[in-house]
């Protein structure tokens, strides 16, 4: 059974940081290329990141590039995202993907407000 546990969520002041963590189970993640997603209020899911199998490809939504690092520890089975300088736009649900399957996380919220 796979399964995606998305964490690190929460509330955070315009500036400010945070880390998600995605742990992965049921399939062998060290195998499979993960993304993050994000999806706001009223607006369509969106692209974040893109991380190969091994960690040597990397893609992000350009708008975020500089801001955003997607990594992995497939020892682990545990995907990340480290979000700096967030931004009030930065408010959605974070989600963790399997690219090429429609395995996706409960997701985390991330808000950040002052």
């Amino acid at each position: 059974q796979v399964q995606l546990v998305e964490s690190g969520g929460g509330l955070v002041q315009p500036g400010g940081s945070l880390r998600l963590a995605c742990v992965a189970s049921g399939f062998p993640f060290s195998k499979h290329s993960m993304k993050w997603y994000r999806q706001a209020p009223g607006k369509e899911r969106e692209f974040v990141a893109r991380i190969s199998s091994g960690g040597g490809g990397i893609d992000y939504d350009y708008s975020l590039k500089g801001r955003f690092i997607i990594s992995r520890d497939n020892a682990k089975n545990t995907l990340y995202l480290q979000m700096d300088s967030l931004k009030p736009e930065d408010t959605a649900v974070y989600y963790c993907k399997v690219e090429g399957y429609a395995w996706w996380g409960q997701g985390t919220q991330v808000t950040v407000s002052s």
